[in-house]
């Protein structure tokens, strides 16, 4: 296993300055900067970011992007009570309504994870605490409860929303899963468990070495290695 020095190293050497390399590793802003901040944020907007990335996923981003004030329109700027209100004959209605994509599956799924949010907000009284309490040593612990729980968050879904919002996360973004395979940190499915947690194991040993975020070791890897396909949130 490389140290992270070693990585940074690397990545310095192929972007030519410290300047670039910085700016590279932090491309995009988050909605917030830190955990504290993310407690304050109202429960709409993380249902409404998962909304996005369910949107985005295998779709043109800037296409949702384009889009996404008629969404936040017609589905009462994600007020959960609203959603959970909302009988499925209106929700059906709105998912045919041309001003967004129109995709009944997704558009479902905006009161599935309305339902999940509503749920952890009775057992933790809070969704925004439960989401920024949650360690960032076992963030594939709460990949998993978002997958579980909620609807279409697995793959990079849930860790593209949680990104966006503000929470502490890395991505297994092509760039990364090469470096982990070329490195031999992974050898089976990148998903599974055994996978998932050998790769927490590198990033908290990193995070150590270093002190940066899991983002910046995210982007870092990502930037150290292969062709690094920059998205609109990362790697």
């Amino acid at each position: 296993m490389e140290k992270i020095s070693t990585i940074y190293q690397r990545a310095l050497e192929r972007k030519g300055s410290e300047e670039k390399l910085q700016a590279l590793m932090h491309p995009y802003p988050a909605l917030v900067d830190n955990n504290q901040q993310l407690r304050q944020l109202s429960s709409d907007r993380f249902l409404a970011e998962f909304t996005k990335k369910v949107f985005q996923s295998g779709f043109v981003w800037r296409v949702v992007e384009n889009k996404w004030p008629n969404f936040e329109q017609l589905f009462f700027e994600f007020n959960i009570e609203k959603m959970l209100m909302m009988p499925e004959e209106m929700l059906e209605q709105k998912a045919s309504d041309p001003r967004i994509i129109r995709n009944y599956k997704k558009v479902q799924t905006i009161k599935a994870n309305a339902q999940m949010i509503f749920e952890t907000e009775v057992e933790h009284g809070s969704f925004a605490s439960f989401i920024a309490d949650w360690p960032e040593t076992d963030i594939i612990g709460l990949w998993n409860h978002l997958k579980k729980h909620g609807q279409r968050l697995g793959g990079n879904t849930g860790p593209y929303a949680l990104r966006a919002l503000g929470k502490d996360t890395f991505l297994l973004s092509r760039d990364v899963e090469a470096y982990l395979r070329a490195h031999d940190l992974i050898s089976g499915g990148l998903t599974s468990k055994t996978s998932l947690n050998s790769i927490q194991r590198c990033f908290n040993e990193w995070q150590q070495q270093s002190g940066y975020s899991l983002k910046e070791i995210s982007r870092l890897i990502a930037l150290s290695t292969g062709d690094n396909y920059i998205t609109l949130d990362g790697e």
